[in-house]
């Protein structure tokens, strides 16, 4: 089966449709599937349900498709730096399903794994356990969280060799994986492609089984928040 494609386009090629669930990698700008979202983006797909940690910054990564309206609901831990997230939702022009971090990653993991649901006590007592079956277990109440499957996975590796086996660089992993294995599809995007068997197999973050399609490309890799500090005298 072809997994490495010459670009974001032809990799989303018969993929891309109004209305699905697309479950994206990254968290903030850190590791984010830019060149997939830009694809997205030209594609002008539309109706969009988003799974992710965030929705990027105004003007880059899941936020070009915030500021195009193709987006019509996040699922999400955190609005983050995105004026134009927290505009839309205020003014009820975008659907918001929070989910704490640990929760949504849960969700990922369970959807990829074929688990339906799993009980938890985070978010219990607030807003986010309304109209969720709740359970006592051991004399401790949790709440059920249903698995996430979506119909295409978009995330961003340091490494993947010609199979489709990935590599993450350091916190960059983030919800990459969890996102990668509840898609129906998988499309990663990489710095480097390299030859079959030349990845130490115990460094492998994401085998290829996983992985459906695969582009290399440049990325721009932008800093979210920079602080840096005056230079001091000598």
């Amino acid at each position: 089966m072809k997994k490495i494609y010459d670009s974001a386009e032809a990799a989303l090629e018969g993929v891309l449709r109004d209305g699905m669930l697309i479950a994206a990698g990254g968290f903030g700008l850190c590791g984010i599937p830019e060149l997939l979202i830009d694809a997205i983006h030209k594609a002008g797909t539309k109706d969009l349900t988003i799974a992710s940690n965030n929705c990027g910054v105004d003007g880059f990564g899941l936020g070009i498709l915030l500021d195009s309206r193709q987006i019509k609901k996040m699922i999400s831990s955190y609005v983050g730096e995105n004026a134009e997230f927290m505009r839309q939702y205020l003014s009820g022009e975008l659907e918001l399903e929070f989910n704490p971090q640990g929760t949504l990653a849960e969700r990922m993991r369970a959807g990829g794994a074929g688990i339906p649901g799993f009980y938890t006590k985070t978010g219990l007592g607030t807003v986010i356990a309304d109209g969720k079956e709740h359970k006592d277990f051991d004399g401790e109440t949790y709440i059920l969280e249903r698995g996430l499957v979506a119909d295409l996975a978009i995330v961003k590796g340091w490494k993947a060799d010609a199979s489709g086996n990935v590599v993450f660089r350091k916190t960059a992993r983030n919800f990459n994986v969890p996102a990668a294995k509840c898609g129906r599809t998988c499309i990663v995007e990489v710095e480097e492609i390299v030859p079959t068997g030349s990845l130490d197999p115990d460094s492998i973050h994401l085998p290829g089984i996983y992985v459906h399609r695969l582009i290399q490309g440049q990325h721009e890799k932008r800093i979210e928040q920079r602080t840096t500090r005056k230079k001091e005298a000598v």
